[in-house]
Formats: C-alpha cells, sequence, structure tokens
C-alpha cells in the first residue's frame, strides 16, 4: 500500500508521524506521505517540524517516508503563491484539498490547483471534463478517496480520469488510526468506484508512479 495523502498532530490528525508511520508499516504499508493542512499562516511550521520528525524512520521501520503538505480552502487566485512557497519550504509532495462535496470550498480550486500543477488533486468532487483534461495534460493526479463524505464522488472523479486520460489514485485521507487501509481494502474502495479490477490495477500503477517521482526528487534534492 502506497498512501500519499494522511494527516498528523500537525494539523488535524491524531497521531504524531511516528506512530502513523509504524501503524502504517503495521497493515502492509510500503509508503507514506504526512501532508497537513496548510496555507500561509502555518506550511513553515508543518515542514519545519516534520522534517524532523520523520528522519530515521525510514531506516528503523522499513518504508518509504515522505512529507508535505495539503493547501487547504486557500483563494484560487493565491494558489500558485501557495503551491511554490510550499516547495521552496522543502515540501517534498504537494496536495491540495480540491472541491469536495461535503466541504465549502471556493469554486475553482480544482482549475487553480491543476493550472499551478500540483501533485494531488485530492477529493475532487464534481471535477469538471475540462479540468480533468487540463489534469491529463499538466500530469495532475486525481484522487479517489477512502475517507467517508469525500468519497461521495468516487466514481464522477473516475470516470472523468477515464474519459480524459487523467492519471488517477488512491489514498486514504488519514486522520485518525483506524482511517489507514490494507492493500486488499483499498481494491475494494476502486472497484465501489465503478473500476473494473484492471482498472483498479492501474490505480496502483499510478502509485508506483508517484512513489517513483517522490525519490528521484529526493535524490536530486541531496545530489544540489
Amino acid at each position: 500500500m502506497i498512501d500519499l495523502h494522511t494527516h498528523t498532530l500537525f494539523s488535524d490528525g491524531e497521531l504524531i508521524p511516528s506512530e502513523l508511520a509504524r501503524r502504517a508499516k503495521d497493515i502492509g504499508y510500503r509508503a507514506i506521505a504526512f501532508t497537513d493542512h496548510a496555507d500561509f499562516s502555518n506550511m513553515d511550521f508543518i515542514l519545519s517540524n516534520v522534517s524532523k520528525a520523520v528522519v530515521g524512520l525510514e531506516q528503523y521501520f522499513g518504508l518509504y517516508v515522505f512529507y508535505g503538505v495539503e493547501i487547504t480552502h486557500v483563494p484560487p487566485e493565491l494558489m500558485k503563491e501557495a503551491i511554490e512557497k510550499s516547495r521552496r519550504l522543502g515540501a517534498q509532495i504537494v496536495v491540495v484539498h480540491g472541491e469536495s462535496p461535503v466541504e465549502p470550498v471556493q469554486e475553482g480550486t480544482n482549475r487553480a490547483a491543476i493550472e499551478a500543477e500540483c501533485d494531488i488533486l485530492a477529493h475532487p468532487g464534481l471535477i469538471t471534463k475540462e479540468d480533468a483534461v487540463l489534469a491529463a495534460q499538466k500530469g495532475v493526479v486525481l484522487e479517489i478517496s477512502a475517507r467517508s463524505g469525500h468519497s461521495f464522488t468516487n466514481g464522477h472523479v473516475f470516470r472523468m480520469a477515464k474519459e480524459t486520460g487523467a492519471k488517477y489514485m488512491l489514498d486514504t485521507d488519514t486522520h485518525s488510526p483506524h482511517n489507514l487501509i490494507t492493500k486488499d481494502f483499498a481494491k475494494t474502495v476502486l472497484m465501489g468506484s465503478g473500476m473494473s479490477e484492471k482498472e483498479a490495477d492501474k490505480a496502483f500503477k499510478t502509485s508506483e508512479y508517484m512513489l517513483e517521482i517522490l525519490l528521484k526528487r529526493r535524490y536530486d534534492a541531496q545530489t544540489i
């Protein structure tokens, strides 16, 4: 299981990074990313602290660990600036909180996040076909969410991805220990969104693809 959208107590999650990583490893995770909710007020705090916390977790727990942010409820007009700032501060992955059907996210957030080339557009709700086309062009991954509420529009998100060729993958949006899932359950969520078994396997391949990108970024940063 590769899960690139989780939260720790550095935003609204329940666990410190070490415990979240340990619990993830215990149920079979290969990789996890801590992506706490961020805007301009706290992204430096999140990244400076979580980056310290992950030191040693890979070596001693035996899974890949990354840190970044989920840019959340930032006005679309400021999205590009927020993404660029988070990368300057060291974010290894940038997720943007999309237009979920269960939160009052400002209209235009999906488009702004895609235009600014975030890595993953989380739970993008009733994303338009035009935005999905742009995501395919920009290489932005559309998230299929395992989180209750955000998952209501998984079927629509998958349909838009399928019609446009946009990449899609599953993340848990974990906030509590019980939000972590096995790969078998992840496959159930994917197929529950209307995928065939082959299409669900494609989502897992996208997860592997994203893991390769993150590892390359890390290597490039270390060799500069």
